[in-house]
């Protein structure tokens, strides 16, 4: 990291697939794109040009110049966040990571550790918690307006195509993609946790219909899950949804209300009836980021790289730490951990390993 602290900010990117083509057009609105790195050095290249940038092959390439870099933002495959994340803090470097955090909660906990002994800045990407809809029923939690929370239902039905996959073949491997809750889901997690807190409990069913080819896990489930509160809570996700996303929602059964964001991208109030409360006087939201022949989740990028700039230049108050990144993963693991399709897999591995060892 540079010695002296001066604006613009300078940025940094590793990974330069789909999504970090949305952190350089929100880097350039913030500050400087100084360097990019990616194991395709055309892809780095590319979208270092535009910016003057310096373009490199790999992340440690990149890290020799440290000194000019402020913030690495890493969009790599999601089981190398963490090896990326530990090495950029270990150089000086504030991080600011994609979702998920990581794939599992060791790793977090890894990148958290690191963070704290290089005294440096670890932000996590969890754009969602900005749709206006999402920001106002937070809001209304917060203030007590809704009263004991009861239980909470997240539906994720969405559209994933071979395409998808075969564009990009890190994706649908679970060492490199961990799985649907990660991938395409972990937003979602997230604005459970951030609405009931933390999760004591899960079960859960899931399985492949229909992407055995594309995917090393499943494509679709359903959960079940005790919050610390005592509050219930479902989560219903798939990728099935027949040739495109259907719907992206989270329902709210309170003392004092129900409340039901909807629409593709948790983007719309579809349902509110409050207590003597009505939330009215929503920002119209951001479009979701388009990539072709599937849409991702809300294009409110701009806002995470608002924060970054509003903490490391003006004492701002971080808006997603390591500690929350962290909390998605554990939930996600429950969800896993408690999976009978996950525990079957695990006993047939198990019965096959023994059988060729006899």
């Amino acid at each position: 990291m540079r010695q002296e602290q001066q604006d613009p900010l300078q940025f940094a990117v590793v990974g330069c697939g789909r999504i970090a083509g949305r952190h350089a057009e929100h880097i350039g609105n913030n500050g400087t794109l100084v360097a990019t790195a990616d194991a395709v050095l055309e892809r780095a290249q590319a979208m270092a040009e535009p910016h003057s940038a310096k373009a490199f092959s790999s992340l440690e390439e990149m890290l020799v110049m440290a000194d000019e870099i402020d913030v690495v933002s890493v969009c790599s495959p999601n089981g190398l966040h963490a090896e990326h994340t530990i090495a950029a803090l270990q150089a000086g470097c504030h991080v600011l990571c994609e979702k998920p955090m990581a794939i599992t909660s060791y790793d977090c906990g890894r990148m958290i550790q690191a963070a704290e002994r290089a005294n440096r800045r670890l932000f996590v990407v969890k754009q969602n918690r900005f749709n206006p809809p999402v920001a106002a029923v937070k809001q209304a939690l917060d203030e007590g307006r809704l009263g004991k929370l009861y239980s909470i239902g997240l539906n994720c039905f969405w559209n994933r195509n071979p395409a998808y996959y075969t564009n990009d073949p890190w994706k649908g491997s679970l060492g490199l993609d961990g799985g649907t809750l990660y991938t395409q889901f972990s937003h979602f997690i997230d604005l459970m946790y951030w609405m009931a807190g933390d999760v004591e409990d899960a079960a859960a069913f899931s399985d492949n219909f229909c992407h055995q080819e594309t995917v090393e896990f499943e494509d679709c489930g359903a959960a079940v899950l005790r919050f610390r509160s005592g509050a219930l809570g479902t989560v219903n996700y798939t990728i099935n949804s027949y040739g495109k996303n259907m719907e992206g929602s989270l329902t709210i059964f309170a003392e004092k209300g129900t409340v039901k964001i909807g629409g593709q991208y948790l983007n719309e109030m579809e349902y509110q009836n409050i207590e003597d409360y009505e939330i009215t006087g929503l920002g119209e939201g951001k479009p979701a980021n388009q990539y072709g022949h599937y849409v991702g989740s809300m294009s409110n990028h701009d806002e995470v790289y608002a924060n970054v700039v509003e903490v490391l230049t003006k004492g701002g108050v971080i808006a997603t730490n390591g500690y929350e990144g962290l909390k998605t993963v554990e939930i996600i693991e429950k969800i896993y951990k408690g999976n009978q399709w996950n525990q079957d897999l695990n006993k047939l591995a198990s019965v096959m390993s023994s059988s060729a060892k006899t």
